[in-house]
């Protein structure tokens, strides 16, 4: 089993659950100085241990603020959410904070690297923050890309790299910390049609050879009809799409 496998194969809970993430009556909206906004409203799901699930959605819908409620990176007004068995809107920000890092990896339409550090030394990082020795982080950084098939580019920095490198190594360093799921808002955004291409196909065989579970919010309808299920979220609810 290669290193990437055993970081990322699928994994029951302690109860035997498959549920990876369950939210349930989830309510999100943003006051403005025009007044409150609604985004979501009552708003149910489930995610379950190596499915790769696609929502979809009009533009401002709201699908990005979903994803980061999910994610953590926000907290919803109301409702009730538990990932990997806890029950993560009853944690302190210190708590969840060191969670979300051992739990999520997440991968942007930008990504968001550091330009002045390596390939390697990006993916390094979030381990780094998790209190991993050095060794340890630069030898699983290491064999995490070149598993991904950037053995050529570990040294370099992002912007000696192209497009679809950029977005290899932002998969490779949300992998890094062996995470529960993969969360991923519109990753070919910035992609062309070739490029973007690569990367479903990469995203596809991780899920489907490694387990795993992914949410990726999408425009993309080859890559979301790739994808175990569809969501569409209309009028602050999610609704699923038939094959």
């Amino acid at each position: 089993m290669t290193l990437l496998e055993s970081a990322t194969r699928s994994r029951r809970d302690a109860n035997g659950d498959d549920v990876l993430l369950a939210a349930s009556n989830i309510v999100k909206g943003y006051h403005t100085v025009a007044g409150y906004i609604p985004v979501l409203q009552g708003l149910d799901v489930e995610v379950r241990l190596g499915e790769m699930l696609a929502i979809v959605g009009a533009s401002g819908v709201g699908k990005s603020t979903l994803l980061h409620v999910l994610g953590t990176l926000d907290r919803p007004e109301s409702g009730e959410m538990r990932l990997a068995g806890r029950d993560v809107l009853r944690m302190s920000e210190k708590s969840l904070r060191e969670f979300r890092n051992r739990s999520l990896g997440f991968v942007f339409q930008m990504h968001h690297l550091l330009p002045e550090f390596s390939a390697l030394e990006n993916v390094m990082m979030p381990l780094l923050i998790g209190r991993r020795p050095a060794r340890e982080a630069r030898e699983r950084a290491r064999e995490i890309l070149i598993e991904l098939g950037l053995d050529a580019r570990l040294h370099h920095r992002p912007s000696a790299l192209s497009g679809g490198e950029q977005q290899r190594v932002a998969v490779a360093r949300a992998l890094a910390g062996s995470p529960r799921a993969l969360m991923a808002d519109e990753p070919t955004g910035n992609l062309d049609q070739e490029t973007g291409t690569k990367l479903h196909e990469m995203l596809r065989r991780l899920n489907h050879e490694r387990g795993v579970t992914m949410v990726v919010v999408t425009h993309n309808e080859t890559m979301a009809s790739a994808c175990h299920r569809i969501l569409r979220l209309e009028r602050g609810r999610l609704r699923p799409v038939k094959p």
